[in-house]
């Protein structure tokens, strides 16, 4: 079995590239482990929270008991369907900031700046505002991917944007257009009331062309010969068989499993690989290092009016919310039901917002845990650039074994801090004039919560992960000795291989990062391709005029 490219791994990135290669004329086989991801658990936006938590779409990742979190362990749900996350996520769209792909051209990802990455965001996109504002100059209108807002007829959905306004803080009709900062609707990867995954998107129009080829099974090692990557090695129906790739081989596994696959092929730090037994073919030291992710707090309130989801919250609702949806798309499962969003700055001295805001109108926990205080809504709030960096490494040298995955959240003193202001910022805007007929009590932290210890206490027992784990394979320049990936996506000490996925990020993103992930297919399959780059933009971006003084 053989074709131009293999591609390792069928979610956000792999899908992109596999229609962009197809697109061009080669001969494309993608290998996912995962199953279809068919069926209304999957594609009905409403029932995000059932999909992560199940085995048969999830790898089933957990992290190792956190040092700096009283030994917790963290879920960390991955894709295992076709679609990869982009098949089990909230379905929250967001490019992130300019200055964070500024940031990464100068940690030596040369050539992805915002100026660099912001047409290939234009090519992916298929945008509509629905009704709802936007920056209709600065977004895509052909591409694959759809992206949205929901209705927006909540009245809390409505007051969490006022109450920002009211606090002092920007408004924003598109934190994907010019402006980021501030209060605004949020986008949504759905398409006429469905999840619109990188599968839907991307993959099933590459499998209609007859030059891309999906062959379910578990990858085992890269094939390299004489410093080459030659085939993938996979395990399918039982039996392990090689796939040759008669140009490249491309890694696009996740965060987790792509330095995982680079490791069992012996490109890694060469003690750790030895150690497993592995025969070291490139020691980069920094494979499986640089792991980061978002944290967040659910900030919960108890509503005074029965205005929330939570009347859906039992079986005859989630029926007729189901009934809804599969007759024709529509209802409360249309949407994610994550429709405003900000983004702000924690202090002064800031340039771009650090701070996220996915607001939700139920008081409810991604596992599918609603409040026991009945109707509600909360604002998930988080830091959007820890310094904490965590690992990726092998637990053996079994394919089939999960690796070992150490975030090391919360070790450095700032991550305190910055959560503290989180939970202060947010009770400020709760605390607005617009919530004032909605609010009857504080829920979590809870009222008396008030003291720097008491912050930190309740923020070490009740802090979540976002599920953006990212930075595994880190994409700099080829003398940096911690890099993996060079600016073309090529694995640095290897030829015939790369990775092109979200574990080459230099630095987290701002924001959810499927929007991130689809680009980085979509940039890097014009690399692959061997074609120049996409004329740079000279759009620019706006930035709080006085960041420098004022905290809003």
């Amino acid at each position: 079995m053989q074709a131009d490219y293999v591609i390792v791994g069928a979610g956000s990135a792999g899908c992109a590239m596999a229609y962009r290669l197809s697109e061009a004329g080669h001969s494309v086989i993608v290998i996912e482990f995962g199953g279809s991801d068919a069926g209304p658990l999957i594609q009905m936006p409403g029932a995000l929270s059932y999909p992560m938590n199940m085995l048969r779409y999830d790898w089933g990742y957990w992290s190792e008991p956190e040092p700096y979190l009283g030994g917790r362990q963290l879920a960390c749900p991955r894709g295992k369907v076709i679609g990869g996350s982009s098949s089990i996520n909230g379905m929250v769209y967001v490019r992130g900031h300019a200055r964070d792909f500024d940031t990464w051209s100068e940690m030596g990802a040369h050539g992805w700046s915002y100026a660099d990455v912001l047409p290939y965001y234009l090519r992916q996109e298929s945008w509509t505002s629905a009704g709802h504002g936007g920056d209709p100059e600065w977004r895509g209108k052909n591409g694959p991917l759809h992206v949205t807002r929901g209705k927006r007829d909540n009245p809390l959905v409505t007051a969490f944007v006022e109450a920002g306004v009211q606090a002092g803080y920007e408004a924003t009709a598109d934190y994907n257009g010019q402006k980021q900062e501030g209060f605004g609707p949020m986008e949504q990867t759905t398409h006429n009331g469905e999840r619109w995954s990188a599968a839907k998107a991307y993959l099933r129009p590459a499998l209609k062309t007859g030059r891309v080829k999906l062959i379910k099974g578990l990858a085992e090692k890269i094939e390299i010969t004489e410093g080459r990557a030659h085939g993938v090695r996979a395990r399918i129906k039982g039996a392990s068989q090689v796939i040759s790739a008669n140009v490249e081989v491309i890694i696009a596994a996740s965060a987790i499993n792509s330095p995982k696959l680079l490791m069992l092929s012996g490109i890694g730090d060469a003690d750790h690989l030895q150690a497993h037994g592995i025969p070291v073919v490139a020691d980069r030291k920094g494979v499986g290092q640089n792991l980061q992710d978002h944290l967040e707090l659910y900030i919960q309130m108890a509503a005074s009016q029965p205005v929330s989801l939570y009347k859906y919250w039992n079986l005859l609702g989630k029926a007729w919310v189901g009934l809804q949806w599969l007759l024709n798309k529509s209802g409360p499962g249309a949407s994610n039901q994550f429709e405003s969003a900000a983004f702000i700055r924690s202090r002064a001295g800031v340039e771009y917002p650090d701070i996220q805001y996915h607001f939700l109108p139920i008081a409810v926990r991604y596992d599918g845990q609603a409040a026991a205080e009945g109707h509600g809504f909360q604002a998930h709030v988080g830091p959007m650039r820890s310094p904490s960096r965590g690992s990726v490494t092998l637990r053996s040298s079994d394919p089939a074994e999960a690796p070992k995955i150490l975030f090391n959240y919360m070790s450095h003193e700032k991550d305190w801090e910055d959560f503290r202001r989180c939970i202060r910022l947010t009770r400020e805007i709760f605390a607005q004039e617009a919530f004032a007929p909605f609010v009857r009590h504080e829920i979590q932290p809870g009222a008396d919560v008030q003291s720097d210890d008491a912050l930190n206490s309740f923020i070490k027992d009740h802090v979540e992960s976002a599920y953006h784990p990212c930075g595994t394979c880190k994409m700099g320049d080829a003398t940096d000795p911690m890099a993996v990936v060079d600016p073309e996506c090529r694995v640095i000490g290897v030829s015939g291989l790369r990775v092109a996925d979200s574990s080459i990020f230099p630095q987290i993103t701002n924001g959810n990062l499927n929007g991130p992930s689809i680009m980085v297919g979509e940039k890097a399959s014009d690399h692959i391709l061997g074609r120049a780059p996409m004329p740079a933009s000279n759009k620019e971006p706006w930035i709080h005029p006085n960041w420098e003084s004022h905290q809003r």
